[in-house]
Order: C-alpha cells, then structure tokens, then sequence
C-alpha cells in the first residue's frame, strides 16, 4: 500500500481477543482525528474518572451497551463514523468473546480492511486464530496486524518480530497469506503510538502508521474488474393519465452491485434469457451515460422483456448460470439448531427460494481449523452445507462476487435469519 489521495469510503473492522484493545483502538482514533464531540468526550471523561481512572477511558466511545459498560466487553458490533481530508470511514468494533461469533460474521461481511488486534503480552491466541480464519472464509482483501500494547512490553523490536513470524506462519498454514494482503504495525492505542503520530516510543520501526495505511487502502470493488450484476428490485410503471410521455414508460429499479453499465450496452435478463439493449439510465430526475457499482438507478431497456422483481440483469457476454443446487460455507447464527428435516428459505439479492439441505459435508472447528462431521448445526457454527433449491438462483462463488456470493438463511415459520451463507 501505497500513501495516495483517495475520496472513497472504506468499510473496516476490528476484531481479535477479549481484552486486546480493539474498543480503545477505535476511540483512539477517533480522539486523535479530532472527529469526538466536546461534550461527548467531558461525558466519558466524568464517566472514567468515576471508575478512579487517571486517563480518559476512550474505549467508552463504543461500548454503547450497558451490559459492555457494567462486564467491560464488547457484546454487539458497535459502528462508528469517522472522516479525515482524503476519505470516509465506517468502523464496525467486533466482540471478542466466542460466544458472539455470529457478530464478528456480520461485521465482516461489508468490510474491506480488518485490523486484527494481537496483545504484545500474550502473542497468538485462539481467538486471533479463529477470527483470521473467519476475515479469510468471509473475503475481506486487506488484513492489518497491530500488534498492540507495546508499551507494556518496553516497545521491544524482538516481541514484535517474533509474534510477526508466528502470525506469518499460522496466516501460510490456513492460506490467508497466500491469498490476502497482510500488514503489520506495532501500537499502543492506549498512549496513541502508530495510529495517527508516530511519537518517538519505536523508531526502530519505518512502516506507515495505522492511519496512513487506511488512507492508502483500496476501497471495495476496486482490486479487480467485476461483471455487471443488477438484481431487479422494482418494476417502476408510473400511472400519470395527464402525461402521454409516461404511458408506455417500464423501468427497472435497482442497485449496481458489481460492475458497470453503460447505454447501448447488450444485456441480458435472468433467469429467462431475454436479451435487450440499454436505452436510458436515470438516478432520480437525472440522465446517465453510465452507472457505476452502489449506485441506485432506474434502467431502461430497448425492447419489451417481461421482468419482476428477483430477475438479474446482467451483460450478455457476462452471465451467471442460474442453478438449482448450491454449495456454501454456511454461519449458523439461530439459537434454535439447523434441521435437514426442514425447509427454509434462501433470500439472495432480491431473489428468494424455498430450500431443503442436501448434506452438511463438515463443520470447521475453528479453534483447531479441523473439519468435523456432523448432522446439525448450533449457533455460531461454521459448516460446508449444500442446498436444494425449489426456484434457480444467479449466483456467482464468493471469492468472485461478495454481493452476489453470499446469502442469508431464513426460517420460513418465524421469518427469523438463521444462517448466512458464502457460495464456494
């Protein structure tokens, strides 16, 4: 990573074991962004010196809960909005405990950088284990390794090479360093070493600080060249008998989530295979030539095609395959087990199906990375499952497409989200 100007948003998370540090990391920098209220800070600063605390408690700033304010951890994932000159941010502040599994899946699903916090102290953990392991199954391209609390260790060099080499090995081990770009910085968010001032405690160390890395960073979408996906969400047909121009007007309504699209272009609707050209692009009120991947539009085509919602239009030299069968690594998030006696229902962009599971091939022990077998799934487990659709889905693999990779399970009689779902 390079130090560049870069105007776009950058999802990240932070995650890592209990205690690590990851709260006050983030309100850290906050505080050193200047992007902290006034009276927020005196409220936490009142807050810290109730607790006979000398220093403001800055890790206060996110654990929002009061059941993470009265135990000390961090329970649900706690987002926090920051800007600098050059870019927005959007922080997701992962639980550490084992329990909350589920919570740190959520939280990575949008990310597109993780910062893994490891304790100087205590070096690789369980947890660092099985949350890198979690940030390689769920995509996110860019990890940072910041090896925190360094002044609790005197800012020794040797400490941290040597937790660098044996997180190396683990990150080879599980394929995470073959597959994604890692970083490493040594920190101490309590005092503010390397996050936003390099201050004088490490000058052994000439990398970037923390921020200069997230400034630097990629944002979503731009590391390759994705296919044009629009799942349909609406089929706009204004009724307005005082307006001749919108008599005949049809326009299909949705998000870009990968990929462009330009007027002219030859698309393709899915499942049924019609094929069109693309006469307008609007965005509101507003005209387009082209849309770009996140963008809200309202495509018109050339030719009248019958489409609804949960149809995708795609490039016609571009297109997914719709399937009937699909293989994921599945999170079970339900407190109520998953059953292959039951049916549920796959909902995957804006496309849903009733679903039976074909075969749970293994679990993942996340603590040994061991594949297990099983009949069922609890909550927090991680498996391989393979589900029989009742409608076909167009789906790409995950490692290609994190929007049209991935999927949420429902249960059909509570309507509750069960499970979520990385198609391999």
């Amino acid at each position: 990573m390079t130090t560049q100007h870069n105007d776009s948003l950058l999802r990240f998370m932070t995650c890592g074991s209990v205690d690590d540090g990851k709260s006050t990391l983030i309100g850290r920098l906050l505080y050193d962004t200047k992007t902290i209220l006034a009276d927020t800070l005196n409220n936490i600063a009142r807050t810290s010196q109730k607790r006979g605390m000398e220093a403001v408690d800055l890790s206060l700033l996110t654990d929002g809960l009061q059941a993470e304010r009265e135990q000390g951890i961090t329970i649900d994932v706690a987002y926090r909005y920051f800007s600098t000159g050059t870019r927005k941010y959007i922080i997701a502040d992962a639980p550490g405990h084992e329990q909350y599994t589920r919570n740190m899946v959520t939280a990575a699903s949008t990310a597109n950088l993780a910062i893994i916090l490891i304790d100087a102290r205590k070096g690789v953990l369980t947890q660092t284990r099985r949350h890198s392991y979690l940030a390689h199954l769920v995509g996110i391209p860019h990890i940072v390794v910041a090896v925190n609390k360094m002044d609790l260790v005197n800012y020794d060099q040797a400490v941290f090479e040597r937790i660098k080499a044996d997180y190396t090995a683990f990150a080879t081990e599980i394929g995470l360093a073959q597959a994604r770009d890692i970083k490493f910085i040594p920190m101490s968010a309590l005092n503010g070493d390397m996050l936003v001032d390099r201050l004088d405690n490490m000058n052994w160390y000439q990398g970037e600080t923390l921020l200069e890395l997230l400034e630097a960073a990629p944002a979503a979408h731009s590391d390759q060249a994705e296919q044009f996906r629009f799942p349909v969400q609406f089929v706009c047909r204004p009724h307005d008998s005082a307006n001749p121009e919108l008599h005949d007007f049809r326009g299909f309504m949705g998000r870009v989530e990968s990929g462009s699209i330009a007027v002219g272009d030859a698309v393709t609707v899915l499942p049924n295979g019609y094929q069109s050209k693309v006469k307008a692009i609007q965005l509101g009120n507003e005209q387009l030539q082209s849309a770009q991947t996140e963008q809200s539009i309202t495509l018109l085509l050339e030719d009248e095609i019958d489409t609804s919602r949960g149809d995708m239009i795609v490039k016609t030299s571009e297109g997914p395959e719709a399937v009937k069968q699909i293989e994921a690594h599945v999170c079970w998030l339900s407190e109520t087990p998953l059953s292959p006696a039951r049916t549920y229902i796959v909902r995957h962009t804006t496309r849903e199906s009733k679903a039976k599971i074909g075969s749970i091939q293994y679990k993942v022990d996340v603590n040994t990375l061991e594949q297990q077998a099983t009949s069922d799934l609890k909550m927090n487990d991680i498996a391989r499952v393979s589900f029989k659709l009742a409608q076909p889905l167009m789906v790409d693999s995950y490692d290609k497409n994190r929007a049209t990779g991935a999927f949420i399970v429902i249960d059909e009689s509570s309507n509750n989200t069960v499970g979520a779902g990385m198609i391999v």
